[in-house]
Protein backbone atom coordinates (compact mmCIF):
# COMPACT_ATOMS: atom_id res chain seq x y z
CA UNK A 1 0.00 0.00 0.00
CA UNK A 2 1.47 3.32 -1.06
CA UNK A 3 1.30 6.06 1.82
CA UNK A 4 1.22 9.52 2.45
CA UNK A 5 4.28 11.13 2.86
CA UNK A 6 4.93 13.98 5.55
CA UNK A 7 6.83 17.01 6.01
CA UNK A 8 7.89 16.01 9.44
CA UNK A 9 7.43 12.05 10.13
CA UNK A 10 7.85 10.21 13.63
CA UNK A 11 8.43 6.40 13.69
CA UNK A 12 5.13 6.05 16.04
CA UNK A 13 2.82 8.66 15.08
CA UNK A 14 0.31 9.10 18.45
CA UNK A 15 -3.37 9.39 17.77
CA UNK A 16 -5.72 9.11 18.09
CA UNK A 17 -5.21 9.66 21.16
CA UNK A 18 -9.18 9.61 18.74
CA UNK A 19 -8.44 10.17 17.70
CA UNK A 20 -8.41 9.75 19.92
CA UNK A 21 -10.17 12.29 22.06
CA UNK A 22 -12.93 12.20 19.95
CA UNK A 23 -14.69 10.52 22.41
CA UNK A 24 -17.15 12.08 24.62
CA UNK A 25 -17.53 13.39 28.12
CA UNK A 26 -15.91 12.64 31.30
CA UNK A 27 -16.72 11.79 34.80
CA UNK A 28 -15.89 11.09 37.81
CA UNK A 29 -17.81 8.43 39.54
CA UNK A 30 -21.19 9.04 37.90
CA UNK A 31 -23.51 11.97 39.77
CA UNK A 32 -27.42 11.74 39.14
CA UNK A 33 -26.94 9.65 36.33
CA UNK A 34 -28.37 5.97 37.24
CA UNK A 35 -25.78 3.04 35.70
CA UNK A 36 -29.55 1.65 34.61
CA UNK A 37 -30.10 5.13 32.91
CA UNK A 38 -26.46 4.92 31.10
CA UNK A 39 -27.03 1.59 29.96
CA UNK A 40 -30.72 2.03 28.47
CA UNK A 41 -29.54 5.22 26.46
CA UNK A 42 -26.58 3.54 25.18
CA UNK A 43 -28.47 0.26 24.10
CA UNK A 44 -31.14 2.80 22.35
CA UNK A 45 -28.32 4.07 20.32
CA UNK A 46 -26.80 0.86 19.46
CA UNK A 47 -30.38 -0.15 18.08
CA UNK A 48 -29.87 2.64 15.56
CA UNK A 49 -27.21 0.98 13.79
CA UNK A 50 -27.95 -2.69 13.84
CA UNK A 51 -28.64 -4.49 10.43
CA UNK A 52 -31.74 -4.75 8.96
CA UNK A 53 -32.23 -7.76 8.38
CA UNK A 54 -31.08 -11.95 8.78
CA UNK A 55 -28.53 -13.13 7.05
CA UNK A 56 -24.61 -13.35 8.11
CA UNK A 57 -22.63 -9.79 8.35
CA UNK A 58 -19.60 -8.76 6.30
CA UNK A 59 -16.03 -9.51 7.98
CA UNK A 60 -14.89 -6.37 9.67
CA UNK A 61 -10.67 -6.28 9.72
CA UNK A 62 -8.22 -4.69 9.46
CA UNK A 63 -6.59 -5.09 5.61
CA UNK A 64 -3.55 -6.56 4.85
CA UNK A 65 -1.04 -3.63 3.62
CA UNK A 66 -1.60 -4.92 -0.41
CA UNK A 67 -5.56 -4.58 0.21
CA UNK A 68 -6.68 -5.38 -3.14
CA UNK A 69 -9.40 -2.89 -4.96
CA UNK A 70 -13.02 -3.45 -5.44
CA UNK A 71 -15.45 -2.86 -7.94
CA UNK A 72 -19.34 -3.04 -8.32
CA UNK A 73 -21.47 -1.81 -11.11
CA UNK A 74 -24.85 -1.22 -9.36
CA UNK A 75 -26.67 -0.99 -12.65
CA UNK A 76 -25.43 -4.30 -14.13
CA UNK A 77 -27.71 -7.34 -13.89
CA UNK A 78 -26.80 -10.47 -11.23
CA UNK A 79 -23.31 -11.07 -9.65
CA UNK A 80 -21.77 -7.87 -11.76
CA UNK A 81 -24.21 -5.62 -9.43
CA UNK A 82 -22.19 -7.18 -6.58
CA UNK A 83 -18.64 -5.66 -5.04
CA UNK A 84 -15.56 -7.91 -5.63
CA UNK A 85 -12.04 -8.09 -5.35
CA UNK A 86 -10.11 -7.70 -8.25
CA UNK A 87 -6.31 -7.69 -9.75
CA UNK A 88 -7.09 -3.51 -10.55
CA UNK A 89 -5.08 -1.34 -9.03
CA UNK A 90 -5.42 3.07 -9.03
CA UNK A 91 -2.13 4.12 -10.75
CA UNK A 92 -2.67 7.57 -10.35
CA UNK A 93 -5.80 9.86 -9.09
CA UNK A 94 -6.17 13.88 -10.28
CA UNK A 95 -8.40 15.40 -7.75
CA UNK A 96 -9.19 18.49 -9.96
CA UNK A 97 -10.06 17.03 -12.70
CA UNK A 98 -11.22 13.41 -10.72
CA UNK A 99 -9.48 11.57 -13.68
CA UNK A 100 -7.91 8.29 -12.95
CA UNK A 101 -5.60 5.75 -14.69
CA UNK A 102 -6.55 2.11 -13.72
CA UNK A 103 -4.02 -0.12 -14.59
CA UNK A 104 -4.41 -4.23 -13.96
CA UNK A 105 -2.52 -7.69 -15.35
CA UNK A 106 -3.14 -7.84 -19.15
CA UNK A 107 -2.57 -11.33 -19.47
CA UNK A 108 -4.26 -14.69 -17.17
CA UNK A 109 -2.03 -15.79 -14.30
CA UNK A 110 -1.32 -19.50 -13.85
CA UNK A 111 -3.90 -21.87 -12.98
CA UNK A 112 -7.51 -23.13 -14.87
CA UNK A 113 -9.85 -20.76 -13.20
CA UNK A 114 -7.33 -17.58 -13.66
CA UNK A 115 -8.65 -14.99 -15.78
CA UNK A 116 -7.27 -11.54 -16.03
CA UNK A 117 -9.49 -8.87 -14.46
CA UNK A 118 -11.41 -6.59 -17.10
CA UNK A 119 -10.54 -3.10 -17.41
CA UNK A 120 -12.57 -0.48 -15.68
CA UNK A 121 -16.31 0.17 -17.63
CA UNK A 122 -18.71 3.13 -17.39
CA UNK A 123 -20.74 2.69 -14.30
CA UNK A 124 -18.03 0.78 -12.39
CA UNK A 125 -17.60 1.90 -8.55
CA UNK A 126 -13.84 1.29 -7.80
CA UNK A 127 -13.04 1.55 -4.19
CA UNK A 128 -9.34 1.72 -3.40
CA UNK A 129 -6.74 1.89 -0.34
CA UNK A 130 -4.01 5.02 -1.01
CA UNK A 131 -2.88 5.28 -3.86
CA UNK A 132 -0.88 8.10 -5.98
CA UNK A 133 -2.82 11.11 -5.74
CA UNK A 134 -5.32 9.64 -3.42
CA UNK A 135 -3.51 9.66 -0.04
CA UNK A 136 -6.94 9.38 1.54
CA UNK A 137 -7.89 6.32 -0.38
CA UNK A 138 -10.37 6.56 -3.29
CA UNK A 139 -14.35 5.90 -3.83
CA UNK A 140 -15.06 7.07 -7.06
CA UNK A 141 -17.87 5.74 -10.04
CA UNK A 142 -16.37 5.98 -13.87
CA UNK A 143 -18.44 7.85 -15.40
CA UNK A 144 -16.61 7.89 -18.91
CA UNK A 145 -13.68 6.16 -20.20
CA UNK A 146 -11.02 8.44 -21.84
CA UNK A 147 -8.34 6.11 -23.66
CA UNK A 148 -5.26 3.96 -23.23
CA UNK A 149 -1.84 5.67 -21.58
CA UNK A 150 0.93 3.90 -20.93
CA UNK A 151 0.56 3.21 -17.49
CA UNK A 152 -3.17 1.90 -17.99
CA UNK A 153 -6.74 3.01 -18.82
CA UNK A 154 -7.66 6.82 -18.41
CA UNK A 155 -11.04 7.22 -16.73
CA UNK A 156 -12.87 10.13 -15.84
CA UNK A 157 -15.01 9.94 -12.25
CA UNK A 158 -17.30 11.25 -10.16
CA UNK A 159 -17.86 10.79 -5.98
CA UNK A 160 -19.70 7.45 -5.21
CA UNK A 161 -21.16 6.25 -2.03
CA UNK A 162 -20.63 3.26 -0.05
CA UNK A 163 -23.85 1.85 -0.32
CA UNK A 164 -23.54 1.00 -4.11
CA UNK A 165 -20.72 -1.28 -3.18
CA UNK A 166 -22.04 -2.75 -0.21
CA UNK A 167 -26.01 -3.08 -1.02
CA UNK A 168 -28.11 -5.01 0.20
CA UNK A 169 -25.41 -6.39 2.96
CA UNK A 170 -24.60 -6.22 6.49
CA UNK A 171 -21.16 -5.39 8.31
CA UNK A 172 -20.32 -4.42 11.96
CA UNK A 173 -16.86 -4.68 14.01
CA UNK A 174 -14.44 -3.25 15.37
CA UNK A 175 -10.57 -3.12 14.59
CA UNK A 176 -7.57 -1.04 16.45
CA UNK A 177 -5.38 1.03 14.82
CA UNK A 178 -2.17 -0.17 14.36
CA UNK A 179 0.14 1.93 16.98
CA UNK A 180 2.96 2.03 14.50
CA UNK A 181 0.54 3.12 11.69
CA UNK A 182 0.63 6.90 12.53
CA UNK A 183 2.53 9.90 11.09
CA UNK A 184 3.28 12.60 13.91
CA UNK A 185 4.50 16.29 13.49
CA UNK A 186 5.93 17.82 16.70
CA UNK A 187 5.31 21.14 17.31
CA UNK A 188 7.66 21.32 20.72
CA UNK A 189 10.75 20.28 21.25
CA UNK A 190 10.07 18.21 24.64
CA UNK A 191 7.21 15.74 23.22
CA UNK A 192 8.00 12.36 23.45
CA UNK A 193 6.40 9.18 21.66
CA UNK A 194 6.04 5.50 22.84
CA UNK A 195 4.00 2.60 21.18
CA UNK A 196 3.62 -0.85 21.98
CA UNK A 197 2.65 -3.97 19.73
CA UNK A 198 2.90 -7.81 18.93
CA UNK A 199 6.74 -7.78 18.28
CA UNK A 200 7.67 -4.57 18.24
CA UNK A 201 8.06 -1.62 21.03
CA UNK A 202 9.38 1.86 20.58
CA UNK A 203 9.53 3.71 24.07
CA UNK A 204 10.07 7.43 24.31
CA UNK A 205 10.99 8.94 27.88
CA UNK A 206 12.95 6.77 30.27
CA UNK A 207 11.15 4.52 32.39
CA UNK A 208 7.77 4.74 30.45
CA UNK A 209 5.43 1.61 30.54
CA UNK A 210 3.30 1.52 27.39
CA UNK A 211 0.61 -1.52 27.41
CA UNK A 212 0.49 -3.74 24.39
CA UNK A 213 -1.61 -1.89 21.61
CA UNK A 214 -1.16 1.66 22.99
CA UNK A 215 0.41 5.09 22.18
CA UNK A 216 2.06 7.48 24.74
CA UNK A 217 2.80 11.21 24.08
CA UNK A 218 5.12 12.94 26.54
CA UNK A 219 5.04 16.80 26.86
CA UNK A 220 6.79 19.24 28.97
CA UNK A 221 7.09 23.04 28.40
CA UNK A 222 8.36 25.87 30.29
CA UNK A 223 5.95 28.73 31.24
CA UNK A 224 7.08 32.11 31.66
CA UNK A 225 7.16 33.39 35.44
CA UNK A 226 5.58 36.01 36.83
CA UNK A 227 8.06 39.13 36.58
CA UNK A 228 9.58 39.51 40.46
CA UNK A 229 8.37 35.44 41.57
CA UNK A 230 11.24 33.75 43.23
CA UNK A 231 13.27 31.22 41.54
CA UNK A 232 11.13 28.48 43.33
CA UNK A 233 8.12 29.09 41.51
CA UNK A 234 9.34 28.60 38.51
CA UNK A 235 6.72 27.73 36.21
CA UNK A 236 6.26 24.59 34.01
CA UNK A 237 3.50 22.21 32.55
CA UNK A 238 3.99 18.54 31.76
CA UNK A 239 1.48 15.75 30.86
CA UNK A 240 1.09 12.45 29.25
CA UNK A 241 -1.61 11.07 27.05
CA UNK A 242 -1.84 7.49 26.46
CA UNK A 243 -4.57 5.58 24.05
CA UNK A 244 -5.41 1.82 22.98
CA UNK A 245 -7.91 3.68 19.91
CA UNK A 246 -10.07 1.54 17.70
CA UNK A 247 -12.37 2.00 14.93
CA UNK A 248 -16.15 1.25 14.95
CA UNK A 249 -17.93 1.02 11.51
CA UNK A 250 -21.39 -0.69 11.34
CA UNK A 251 -23.71 -0.71 7.93
CA UNK A 252 -27.06 -2.30 8.21
CA UNK A 253 -28.16 -2.98 4.56
CA UNK A 254 -30.52 -1.01 2.17
CA UNK A 255 -33.76 0.60 3.85
CA UNK A 256 -35.94 2.68 2.17
CA UNK A 257 -34.87 3.65 -1.73
CA UNK A 258 -30.96 3.78 -1.86
CA UNK A 259 -30.90 5.03 1.82
CA UNK A 260 -29.06 2.61 4.14
CA UNK A 261 -31.52 1.16 6.97
CA UNK A 262 -28.61 1.75 9.62
CA UNK A 263 -24.72 3.11 9.47
CA UNK A 264 -22.19 3.96 12.50
CA UNK A 265 -18.81 5.65 12.08
CA UNK A 266 -16.84 6.11 16.06
CA UNK A 267 -14.04 5.96 17.32
CA UNK A 268 -13.58 4.21 20.82
CA UNK A 269 -10.99 2.82 23.22
CA UNK A 270 -9.07 2.78 26.71
CA UNK A 271 -7.91 6.18 27.60
CA UNK A 272 -5.07 7.29 30.34
CA UNK A 273 -3.90 10.77 30.94
CA UNK A 274 -1.82 12.57 33.61
CA UNK A 275 -0.68 16.05 33.81
CA UNK A 276 1.21 18.51 36.10
CA UNK A 277 1.25 22.10 36.85
CA UNK A 278 4.11 23.47 38.97
CA UNK A 279 4.61 26.96 40.01
CA UNK A 280 3.44 30.72 38.97
CA UNK A 281 2.75 31.62 35.56
CA UNK A 282 2.44 34.81 34.02
CA UNK A 283 -0.99 33.69 32.38
CA UNK A 284 -4.87 35.98 32.01
CA UNK A 285 -8.31 35.32 31.82
CA UNK A 286 -7.58 34.83 28.08
CA UNK A 287 -6.57 31.34 27.43
CA UNK A 288 -3.36 30.31 26.35
CA UNK A 289 -3.36 27.50 23.91
CA UNK A 290 -0.39 25.55 23.02
CA UNK A 291 -0.32 22.57 20.48
CA UNK A 292 2.13 20.48 20.99
CA UNK A 293 1.79 17.35 18.13
CA UNK A 294 -0.76 16.83 15.20
CA UNK A 295 -1.09 13.40 14.29
CA UNK A 296 -2.62 11.13 11.15
CA UNK A 297 -3.44 7.82 10.40
CA UNK A 298 -5.19 6.09 7.17
CA UNK A 299 -6.29 2.73 8.56
CA UNK A 300 -7.74 0.30 5.88
CA UNK A 301 -11.12 -1.92 6.96
CA UNK A 302 -11.67 -4.89 5.04
CA UNK A 303 -15.05 -4.57 4.98
CA UNK A 304 -16.12 -8.03 2.65
CA UNK A 305 -14.26 -7.48 -0.38
CA UNK A 306 -14.32 -3.97 0.29
CA UNK A 307 -11.36 -1.07 1.68
CA UNK A 308 -12.67 1.35 3.67
CA UNK A 309 -10.60 4.05 4.24
CA UNK A 310 -10.81 5.49 7.57
CA UNK A 311 -8.86 8.99 8.54
CA UNK A 312 -7.92 10.15 11.83
CA UNK A 313 -6.38 13.30 12.41
CA UNK A 314 -5.55 14.92 16.03
CA UNK A 315 -4.27 17.82 17.41
CA UNK A 316 -3.04 17.87 21.09
CA UNK A 317 -2.77 20.89 23.11
CA UNK A 318 -2.03 22.22 26.35
CA UNK A 319 -4.09 25.53 27.18
CA UNK A 320 -3.27 27.12 30.45
CA UNK A 321 -5.27 30.53 31.52
CA UNK A 322 -5.26 32.52 35.05
CA UNK A 323 -5.00 35.39 37.24
CA UNK A 324 -1.26 35.08 37.46
CA UNK A 325 -1.60 35.18 41.37
CA UNK A 326 -1.49 31.83 42.66
CA UNK A 327 1.54 29.25 43.11
CA UNK A 328 0.55 25.89 42.45
CA UNK A 329 2.29 22.44 42.78
CA UNK A 330 -0.73 20.06 41.59
CA UNK A 331 -0.68 16.63 39.60
CA UNK A 332 -4.22 14.96 37.92
CA UNK A 333 -4.07 11.39 36.79
CA UNK A 334 -7.14 10.46 34.67
CA UNK A 335 -8.54 6.94 33.45
CA UNK A 336 -11.33 5.64 31.50
CA UNK A 337 -12.80 4.80 28.05
CA UNK A 338 -14.23 6.95 25.79
CA UNK A 339 -16.91 6.33 22.45
CA UNK A 340 -17.53 8.96 19.64
CA UNK A 341 -18.88 9.37 16.52
CA UNK A 342 -22.00 9.39 14.70
CA UNK A 343 -24.92 7.27 14.04
CA UNK A 344 -27.53 6.75 11.72
CA UNK A 345 -30.94 5.34 11.29
CA UNK A 346 -34.05 5.80 8.84
CA UNK A 347 -36.28 7.90 11.91
CA UNK A 348 -33.52 9.79 13.67
CA UNK A 349 -31.32 10.56 10.80
CA UNK A 350 -27.80 11.34 12.09
CA UNK A 351 -27.33 11.76 15.62
CA UNK A 352 -24.24 12.08 17.37
CA UNK A 353 -22.43 9.50 19.52
CA UNK A 354 -20.43 10.69 22.83
CA UNK A 355 -19.73 7.92 25.83
CA UNK A 356 -17.42 7.85 28.37
CA UNK A 357 -16.61 6.61 31.83
CA UNK A 358 -13.90 7.83 33.27
CA UNK A 359 -12.09 9.01 36.69
CA UNK A 360 -9.98 11.21 38.21
CA UNK A 361 -7.46 11.48 41.43
CA UNK A 362 -5.08 14.25 42.39
CA UNK A 363 -1.71 12.74 42.75
CA UNK A 364 -0.60 15.80 44.79
CA UNK A 365 -1.78 19.26 46.01
CA UNK A 366 0.02 22.35 47.08
CA UNK A 367 -2.05 25.98 46.38
CA UNK A 368 -0.31 29.17 47.99
CA UNK A 369 -1.75 32.95 47.88
CA UNK A 370 -4.80 33.65 46.38
CA UNK A 371 -6.42 33.33 42.81
CA UNK A 372 -6.78 30.65 40.23
CA UNK A 373 -5.64 28.48 37.40
CA UNK A 374 -6.49 25.97 34.63
CA UNK A 375 -4.51 23.87 33.08
CA UNK A 376 -6.18 21.36 30.33
CA UNK A 377 -4.45 18.58 28.09
CA UNK A 378 -7.01 18.54 25.47
CA UNK A 379 -7.50 17.52 21.72
CA UNK A 380 -9.25 18.50 18.54
CA UNK A 381 -10.02 15.75 16.74
CA UNK A 382 -11.74 14.37 13.52
CA UNK A 383 -12.37 11.28 11.51
CA UNK A 384 -14.49 10.56 8.07
CA UNK A 385 -13.90 8.24 4.92
CA UNK A 386 -11.62 8.52 1.64
CA UNK A 387 -10.61 12.09 2.69
CA UNK A 388 -14.07 13.94 3.91
CA UNK A 389 -14.20 14.60 7.42
CA UNK A 390 -17.84 13.31 9.44
CA UNK A 391 -17.11 13.93 12.64
CA UNK A 392 -15.15 16.30 14.49
CA UNK A 393 -14.79 17.52 18.22
CA UNK A 394 -12.72 18.85 20.67
CA UNK A 395 -12.08 17.42 24.50
CA UNK A 396 -10.36 19.25 26.75
CA UNK A 397 -10.31 17.51 30.46
CA UNK A 398 -8.70 19.97 32.68
CA UNK A 399 -7.93 21.03 36.48
CA UNK A 400 -8.67 24.61 37.66
CA UNK A 401 -7.06 25.32 41.30
CA UNK A 402 -8.67 28.64 43.19
CA UNK A 403 -7.82 30.07 46.47
CA UNK A 404 -8.63 32.75 48.47
CA UNK A 405 -6.87 34.21 51.46
CA UNK A 406 -8.23 37.11 54.53
CA UNK A 407 -5.75 38.52 56.68
CA UNK A 408 -5.28 36.00 60.18
CA UNK A 409 -6.79 33.43 58.46
CA UNK A 410 -5.71 30.01 56.77
CA UNK A 411 -6.27 30.24 53.03
CA UNK A 412 -9.75 28.42 51.80
CA UNK A 413 -8.62 26.47 48.09
CA UNK A 414 -10.19 24.19 46.09
CA UNK A 415 -9.07 21.87 43.38
CA UNK A 416 -11.35 20.62 40.62
CA UNK A 417 -11.15 18.21 37.52
CA UNK A 418 -13.43 17.98 34.91
CA UNK A 419 -13.56 18.18 31.11
CA UNK A 420 -15.61 19.77 28.15
CA UNK A 421 -16.86 18.76 25.09
CA UNK A 422 -17.97 20.44 21.63
CA UNK A 423 -17.95 19.14 18.50
CA UNK A 424 -20.28 18.41 15.19
CA UNK A 425 -21.57 16.06 13.07
CA UNK A 426 -20.57 17.11 9.22
CA UNK A 427 -22.19 16.85 5.68
CA UNK A 428 -19.63 14.68 4.77
CA UNK A 429 -21.07 11.75 6.54
CA UNK A 430 -23.58 11.60 3.34
CA UNK A 431 -21.10 9.12 2.10
CA UNK A 432 -22.46 5.89 3.38
CA UNK A 433 -25.68 6.94 1.07
CA UNK A 434 -27.81 8.86 3.53
CA UNK A 435 -29.62 12.09 3.04
CA UNK A 436 -27.46 15.49 2.34
CA UNK A 437 -27.68 17.25 5.97
CA UNK A 438 -28.87 20.77 5.35
CA UNK A 439 -26.13 22.18 8.31
CA UNK A 440 -23.97 20.45 10.32
CA UNK A 441 -25.20 18.86 13.50
CA UNK A 442 -23.81 19.91 16.85
CA UNK A 443 -22.44 16.97 19.19
CA UNK A 444 -23.69 19.69 21.50
CA UNK A 445 -21.88 21.60 24.40
CA UNK A 446 -20.84 19.11 27.49
CA UNK A 447 -19.39 20.28 30.59
CA UNK A 448 -18.53 18.39 33.95
CA UNK A 449 -16.58 19.21 36.72
CA UNK A 450 -15.84 17.43 40.17
CA UNK A 451 -14.30 18.03 43.29
CA UNK A 452 -10.53 16.41 43.68
CA UNK A 453 -9.33 17.95 47.03
CA UNK A 454 -9.63 22.08 49.12
CA UNK A 455 -8.84 22.90 52.24
CA UNK A 456 -12.75 21.48 53.49
CA UNK A 457 -11.75 18.09 52.87
CA UNK A 458 -8.34 17.97 54.51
Amino acid sequence: MRRRKRHTRALLPVLSAAALLLAGGCSSPPQGDSRAAVEQTRQARADQAEPAGGGEPLAVAAAPADAPTATANPDAPGEQAEARKTDLTVDSYDSRTRRAVISGPRKASSGPSASPSPDPAVGDVIASAPAPGAPDGLLAKVTKVIGETDEGTEVQTEPATLNTLLGDDTARGSVPVDPAAFDIDKLLPDVDVSWSKAGDVHVGPEGATVPLGSLRLDVRAELPAVEGSPASAAASVSGHVQIAPQVDFRYGGQGTGATPASAYLGVSGDWTSGWALHGRAALSDTPLRIPFAKLHADPVLQVGPVPVVVNLDLTCYLQLSGDGRITVDVEQSLKGDFKAGGTFGLAQGWTPVSESEMTSTPVRTSLTTAGNVQATLGAEASIGLYGTVGVAADLAPYLRGEATATAGTPAVWSLYGGVDLTGTLRIQLSIFGTPVFQHSIPLGALHREWKLAGSDMA
